[in-house]
C-alpha cells in the first residue's frame, strides 16, 4: 500500500433548524442535542516547538501551537507574501489518542508563489468530518491573530483556499458547500478548492463498503441474514478463503464474480482497475472497513448504511443485466438506514457533513483510477450532484493512472492546484476528464492526460518505491 493515511434528513427544514438554533425553540434556552460515542472520547494534540523548513524553498516564518484542542502548523514566506492563505486538510488519522498535523503535498509550489498555508490536526481523530471542517475553519479565522502573537503583523488574508486528501477531501468539499455556509459554527468564504482522492460522495462511500460486504458474504455462501453481522470477524477468514486462492492478491473463479461486482460499484470498467483489485493495500483497507454497525465507529448513534439501490453485477460475460445478475440481486440482503441517523442539527454541521456540490467557486479534483478504498466512483457521484444542481460549471475533475489511495505525485497535485488558481484569477476553465461516459473510461489511454510520474521528494510515495510500482503498470503511449 502506498497511501498517506487510511480509515476504517429529518423532516425539519434547514431554515427551520437554523431559526430554532438561534431562538432556542421559542425561548432563550438552547435546544438540547444528543451526544454520541465520539463525544466522550479524549484526544491529545502533539505539541511541536517548530517544524523543519523545506530545503531549497524561500525563507519562511513557521509557527506551531494549540487552538481549541487541535495542534496546528502555519507557514508564511518571510518576504513576498501574496496576501493569500491555503488551508490544508489531512486524511483519516485513525482512532488513536494523539493528534498530529499534516503538511500539504504542494508545499514547495505554495511557498515559491508567495502563499501562506495552515493545517490543523483537528481536535478529534476517527472519521469526524464535522470537527475537521470546524477546526480548519477556526484556524483560518485565527491566522492574523497567530501571526501577531508571534511578532508579525499581517492583514487578514485577501483570499482563502482549501485543499486536502481522502477524509480531508471530504472536509474540503463539505467546507465549500452551501449547507456549511449556513450551519457551520466557524464560517469561512473560500475562493477555490482542490479535493484530492476525496470522499466526495459522503455517505455513498460507506454504502460501497456495505455493498462489498453483502456481495462477498453471499458469494462465499455465508449470506447476511441480519444486520449488523455480529460475528463478522469470525466469518471474514472463511469469506476470504472462499473467494481468493491467494488472499488478497489473487481471487479465484468465485472471487472473480466479486471482482466484477466491485468494478461496477467503484466506477465501472477503466484502466488500473485490475491492478487495483490485486493491490494488497486496497484490499486491506477495504476489509478493515467492513463489519461495522452503520454508525461509522460511533460518529453517529444510528445506522446510516443503505444498500437498497445498489446493483450487483456478478456476470462478466455481458455488460447487460443477465438472469444470473437478477437472481443474485433478488437474493441479496438489503440494509436500510435509520432515517434521521445523520439529520440536520441545531448546534452546527451534521455529524457527517454532506458534499452536495452546492458550490459557487472553482473546484478542481484529482483521483487515482485504481483506488478501491475511496473509489473513483466518488468523482462520479459528485459530478452527478453538480450536474443536477447546475453547478458543474464550477467543477473540473482529473483522472490519475495509479492504484494506490492518494498515490499521486506532487507534480500531479500541484498541477491541479495551479489550474484552480489560474481559473479563480480569471483565466479560462481548465481542462479535465469526462468521469461518466463508460466508453471513455474504458479506453486503455484514459487518465493519460493528467498523469505525471515525475518523482520528487515531496511525493507521499518515495520515488524509488513508486518507480517499482510504475514498472508494472500499463504505460501511456
Amino acid at each position: 500500500m502506498h497511501s498517506p493515511r487510511s480509515f476504517a434528513l429529518g423532516a425539519i427544514s434547514l431554515a427551520a433548524l437554523t431559526l430554532l438554533a438561534a431562538c432556542g425553540g421559542g425561548d432563550d434556552t438552547p435546544l438540547p442535542e444528543e451526544t454520541r460515542p465520539q463525544d466522550a472520547r479524549t484526544f491529545t494534540p502533539v505539541v511541536e516547538t517548530t517544524f523543519a523548513a523545506l530545503a531549497g524553498a524561500p525563507a519562511t516564518d513557521r509557527w506551531t501551537g494549540i487552538l481549541n484542542g487541535a495542534a496546528y502548523r502555519v507557514e508564511v514566506p518571510t518576504t513576498g507574501w501574496n496576501g493569500k492563505l491555503v488551508m490544508w486538510a489531512h486524511g483519516y488519522a485513525g482512532s488513536g489518542a494523539n493528534l498530529t498535523v499534516g503538511t500539504p503535498i504542494m508545499r514547495r509550489y505554495l511557498l515559491a508563489n508567495g502563499y501562506a498555508w495552515a493545517a490543523s490536526s483537528y481536535s478529534k481523530n476517527n472519521y469526524d468530518v464535522k470537527v475537521g471542517v470546524e477546526d480548519t475553519n477556526a484556524l483560518a479565522l485565527k491566522f492574523a491573530s497567530i501571526a501577531a502573537a508571534n511578532g508579525r503583523v499581517l492583514a487578514a488574508p485577501s483570499k482563502i483556499f482549501i485543499t486536502g486528501i481522502s477524509m480531508g477531501g471530504h472536509i474540503t468539499a463539505a467546507a465549500i458547500d452551501a449547507e456549511a455556509a449556513t450551519t457551520a459554527v466557524n464560517k469561512v468564504n473560500y475562493s477555490g478548492a482542490v479535493p484530492m482522492c476525496g470522499v466526495l460522495g459522503d455517505n455513498e462511500l460507506f454504502n460501497y463498503f456495505a455493498g462489498y460486504q453483502v456481495a462477498a458474504q453471499q458469494l462465499a455462501g455465508l449470506p447476511m441474514a441480519t444486520f449488523p453481522v455480529t460475528d463478522f470477524a469470525t466469518i471474514a477468514p472463511a469469506v476470504q478463503a472462499a473467494l481468493w486462492s491467494t488472499y488478497p492478491t489473487v481471487s479465484n473463479a468465485q472471487g472473480d464474480k466479486l471482482k466484477n461486482v466491485v468494478m461496477n460499484l467503484s466506477g465501472g470498467a477503466r484502466p488500473f482497475y485490475a491492478e487495483g483489485w490485486a493491490n494488497a493495500g486496497n484490499q486491506g483497507n477495504i476489509w478493515a472497513s467492513l463489519g461495522g454497525d452503520g454508525t461509522i465507529s460511533g460518529i453517529l448513534n444510528k445506522n446510516i448504511l443503505d444498500t437498497r439501490s445498489l446493483s450487483y453485477k456478478i456476470d462478466a460475460s455481458s455488460t447487460s443485466t443477465t438472469a444470473l445478475d437478477t437472481a443474485f440481486n433478488n437474493a441479496a440482503f438489503k440494509i436500510a438506514p435509520v432515517a434521521d441517523a445523520n439529520r440536520l442539527r441545531t448546534d452546527g454541521l451534521r455529524w457527517i457533513p454532506l458534499t452536495s456540490a452546492d458550490i459557487g467557486i472553482p473546484v478542481v479534483s484529482i483521483h487515482t483510477l485504481g483506488d478501491l478504498f475511496v473509489p473513483f466512483k466518488m468523482e462520479q457521484v459528485y459530478y452527478d450532484r453538480a450536474k443536477a444542481k447546475g453547478t458543474d460549471k464550477w467543477l473540473v475533475q482529473r483522472a490519475i493512472r495509479d492504484v494506490g489511495h492518494c498515490a499521486f505525485t506532487a507534480a500531479e497535485a500541484t498541477a491541479a492546484f495551479d489550474a484552480m488558481i489560474q481559473w479563480e484569477a480569471g483565466g479560462p476553465k481548465p481542462a479535465g476528464d469526462d468521469v461518466k461516459t463508460a466508453a471513455t473510461l474504458a479506453s486503455p489511454t484514459y487518465g493519460c492526460t493528467f498523469t505525471n510520474n515525475t518523482p520528487s521528494a515531496e511525493d507521499y510515495t518515495p520515488p524509488a518505491t513508486r518507480a517499482a510500482f510504475q514498472a508494472n503498470y500499463p504505460a501511456c503511449p
